[in-house]
């Protein structure tokens, strides 16, 4: 525990933003029912400032989940400092700019590998972001697909 006092919105706001804007990798959760079950990947993303691109191979868990299922949550930043994402997948293929900003954000070209991937696009719903049990309350800053304050 830090001991420092909980920050408040708008200063919860502008370090969220920044971690989105600065992080390049992300824990993502998904679910299904397609024998897969619950799964839990790290995957780059890009972030343009609405939405989430990420991209796995088209047979893996997470890919058959979200085809299936679309629920996703994406976990960003450490224990004592994270973000929480929550909404639906939807697969998307990438325009050209979009693959190429994707690739040169993560440093990782999907395109260019024999094994196809599949593109999704997370546009968030809900956005938490605490870092001790002092910031639990407030902890919201999107709803509803709305940043607060």
């Amino acid at each position: 525990m830090t001991g420092a006092p909980p920050r408040g919105l708008d200063e919860r706001l502008r370090d969220t933003r920044a971690k989105l804007k600065n992080d390049v990798d992300a824990w993502i959760a998904t679910s299904g029912s397609t024998g897969g079950g619950a799964h839990l990947v790290p995957l780059s993303f890009l972030w343009d400032g609405t939405a989430f691109l990420v991209s796995t191979p088209r047979t893996s868990v997470t890919a058959r989940n979200l085809l299936a299922d679309g629920r996703v949550r994406l976990s960003l930043g450490p224990t004592r400092d994270v973000v929480i994402v929550d909404r639906i997948a939807e697969p998307v293929d990438p325009a050209s700019d979009t693959g190429d900003a994707f690739a040169t954000r993560t440093g990782f070209d999907p395109r260019r590998l024999a094994e196809p991937y599949q593109y999704f696009q997370i546009r968030p719903r809900r956005i938490q972001a605490w870092r001790e049990e002092n910031e639990l309350r407030g902890r919201d800053l999107m709803r509803d697909s709305r940043w607060l304050g």
